[in-house]
This record gives structure tokens, C-alpha cells and sequence, in this order.
């Protein structure tokens, strides 16, 4: 039987700007017990916390935080508006912070719980980049000299002004790239996608002839090809032995890596935009994707997330979970204690935040050797410092979007 110390006595919704927005959940249980979720969803903030605050908060006081798989259910489906980014991302927050507090009611490290380390470090990869290809060498040696042991690869296109994952600055170290702006409007980009597909090989031959066949190349297309124009980079790219190629063509059209897949056997990596195991139905059942992307932060939380990564191991699909900078290191902790536990774990995207975001929140990773452990502390190994939080308020912020030469609007 529960004790009433394990109800849920406050809950709140904290929103932060340590150099970009971040939205965390702070549950507290009448022992004292407090828990952390990530409620950041990058550019429609506000809308996560309006759901919660309005919406959810009223309904946890009182409710038993050991009661995961109820609240989660509950959650999901007492609202009758089920999936979507800015649900998801609500029961996400709730559930993780949920998590944080039966582990350090536990006394154990989350991933005790989810049923002990499957691997002693979580591989995770870098990101490089360069508006040239001797700029994009100099990103990768910055990032193999920090540790990585997988990298990222993207680069500018001639032509094209600006391209995303590439900053408009020469790069200086450390990999910083921040999509979001701070505008009252979303800033316009340009893309032409024959300009890209000629020029993107090339490039990722040079890259694998300097720094050798070893080394694990990723590269993402970010939704902006068609079916056939993803089928034909995945074949040109090919004797390159990519990692994977990632988001070649817009997830909702599921029955287009059918296409894909009939043309190339670089490996695929979908689902950044994904929410739900019932987004991922046609993708895992036929094996049309090698690596799920979504992230636990956008994806129901470790209970939602872990639910598409069992039925993707039945098809021996592994994970590769979503971890840039608009994921807070409340998420990224998550998504490090999951991917230690489980057993189809393939690869974990890690973007390093800025210094301020760390004296926001303070964390116990460890890193070593390309490598990241969530650490031994008790839950996920964040703790939230309201004050460092507090000398950073929200500002409005908005990811960018693409038109075509001719003006059309087209996926970013």
C-alpha cells in the first residue's frame, strides 16, 4: 500500500534562457522527494508550458508518484486529443520527472531501474562543420580532440546562402550551432536540392579519404529531398560506408523509404518528429529504418520512448535518440540512463550545452573516450539551481524555415 508521503504535493513549470529556452517540471512529493522532467519543444515553448500549466498541473496534486504506468496511461489518454509534439512532449515531462523520483526514492541511479547497464558507456557522436571542406576538417579534428569517436558531417553548398547544421562564422572549437533565433519572425533560409546532391558526395569522399575507413561518419539531409532525390543520395553516398544517412525525406510520408530502401543500403535513421509508437508502425514493420531518432523528451518519456525501441528490437532496428542543445540536460540525462539499459542501442546524438546552461543545471555525467555514462548519483543526476535559472528569462525564439529559389516554401 502507498504511503501519503509519496503524493504529489507541488508542481511546477520552470522556464529558463541560458543562452536558448529551455521549460523543465519540477514535481515534489509531500516527503520531499523532487523530480525533474524536460518540457522544452524548440521555437513552440509557451505551448508546452500553457498544456501544462493550465491543463496537467491542476490534475497531478495529489496523485501517487510511484503509479508511473497510470499516470502515463491517464495522461494520454483522458484527453481525448492524443499524440502530436506539444501532448507528448507534456507526458514526457511528467513521466521522466516521475522516474527521477522513484529513483531517488530508490536511492539508485535510473538506469538501476530500468533494469541495470547493458553496456558499460553509451557511444555517442559529434557534430562537425565548415562553409569549405579544409573548414569542415577543422571542425572534425576539433571534435576527435574533445573525445568523439563519431562525427556529424555537414557543410555549405555553393549557391546556397545559408544551409542548416553550418554556422555563417568560421568555426572556433568547440561545434556551436543554434537554429533558433531570437526575432519576432522566423528568419528565411534558401535551399535547391540539385545544388546539394551534386556537391554532398564529393565532400564525404573527401572527408573519408583523409580521415581514414575507421572512422564512424553520420550525415543528416533534414527532410529537404523527395523519395527518389533521398534514394539517389543514399546510392551515391554508399562507397562513403556511412554511419547513417539521417532524415533523407519527410517522416510523415512513411511509405517513402519503401523507395529508399528498394535503391540504397546506406543505413537510415528517421524520427526526430516522431511522437508516438504509432507513428513508427510502417517504418519498424517493414524494416525501412535502421535507427530510431525520436527523443524521450518529444516521445512520451522513457515509459513512450522504451515502448517503440522494444517493438523496433523485434526487427533488429536500434536506437539513436534525438540529444541536441534544445534538449536540456534534464532530457539528455534521460535519454543516457535509457540507452545504457537497453540492449538495441546503436548510437546517441550529444551536443554539448553552453556554459550557462550547466550552472543551470548541474549534472554527473561522465565522458570518456567517445563515451557517456548518466553516473551514480540517485534518479536522472540533474539538479535544477533556481537561481542561476532566474537571471535568465524567456526570450521569444523561432527556427528558421526554407524557400526555393522561385519563393515556394519548402521543408527545413
Amino acid at each position: 500500500m502507498t504511503g501519503a508521503g509519496s503524493l504529489i504535493r507541488s508542481a511546477e513549470v520552470l522556464v529558463t534562457s541560458p543562452g536558448r529556452n529551455f521549460v523543465t517540471l519540477r514535481l515534489t512529493t509531500e516527503d520531499g522527494v523532487v523530480g525533474l522532467g524536460d518540457a522544452t519543444l524548440n521555437g513552440r515553448e509557451l505551448a508546452v508550458v500553457s498544456y501544462l500549466r493550465d491543463h496537467v498541473v491542476p490534475m497531478l496534486i495529489g496523485r501517487d508518484a510511484q503509479r508511473i504506468e497510470d499516470t502515463w496511461q491517464f495522461l494520454y489518454r483522458s484527453a481525448y486529443w492524443r499524440r502530436g509534439p506539444v501532448t507528448m512532449t507534456a507526458v514526457a515531462a511528467v513521466d521522466v520527472a516521475l522516474w527521477d523520483i522513484k529513483a531517488r526514492t530508490a536511492g539508485l541511479p535510473l538506469y538501476q531501474l530500468l533494469g541495470g547497464a547493458s553496456r558499460d558507456g553509451v557511444l555517442v557522436y559529434g557534430h562537425a562543420a565548415g562553409r569549405t571542406t579544409p573548414e569542415l576538417f577543422d571542425s572534425i579534428r576539433s571534435q576527435l580532440a574533445e573525445g568523439f569517436r563519431a562525427i556529424r558531417v555537414q557543410t555549405s553548398v555553393p549557391g546556397i546562402d545559408k544551409v542548416y547544421g553550418v554556422s555563417s562564422q568560421p568555426p572556433t572549437g568547440r561545434y556551436q550551432y543554434e537554429p533558433a533565433h531570437r526575432a519576432p519572425l522566423p528568419v528565411e533560409e534558401d535551399w535547391d536540392s540539385r545544388a546539394y546532391l551534386r556537391h554532398l558526395p564529393g565532400v564525404v569522399e573527401a572527408v573519408r579519404a583523409e580521415f581514414g575507413a575507421e572512422l564512424p561518419l553520420l550525415h543528416d539531409a533534414h527532410h529537404r529531398l523527395t523519395p527518389i532525390q533521398a534514394a539517389r543520395l543514399g546510392k551515391d553516398l554508399e562507397p562513403y560506408d556511412l554511419f547513417w544517412l539521417e532524415d533523407c525525406t519527410p517522416a510523415e510520408n512513411q511509405e517513402a523509404l519503401r523507395l529508399v530502401r528498394h535503391h540504397t543500403t546506406t543505413p537510415l535513421a528517421l524520427g526526430e518528429v516522431l511522437n508516438t509508437i504509432w507513428d513508427y508502425q510502417t517504418l519498424i514493420r517493414e524494416q525501412l529504418i535502421d535507427y530510431v531518432r525520436s527523443s524521450v523528451t518529444h516521445a512520451g518519456g522513457i515509459t513512450g520512448l522504451r515502448r517503440i525501441l522494444d517493438f523496433a528490437g523485434q526487427y533488429q532496428i536500434k536506437s539513436g535518440m534525438h540529444g541536441p542543445t534544445d534538449v536540456s540536460p534534464v532530457g539528455m540525462a534521460a535519454a543516457t540512463h535509457l540507452s545504457l539499459a537497453i540492449h538495441n542501442f546503436g548510437i546517441q546524438e550529444y551536443m554539448q550545452h553552453s556554459r550557462l546552461t550547466d550552472e543551470v543545471f548541474r549534472q554527473s555525467f561522465r565522458w570518456a573516450d567517445g563515451h557517456l555514462h548518466p553516473g551514480e548519483e540517485p534518479g536522472l543526476g540533474v539538479d535544477y539551481d533556481d537561481d542561476a535559472a532566474g537571471r535568465h528569462p524567456y526570450e521569444p525564439a523561432y527556427l528558421p524555415f526554407n524557400r526555393l529559389k522561385d519563393g515556394t516554401v519548402h521543408d527545413w
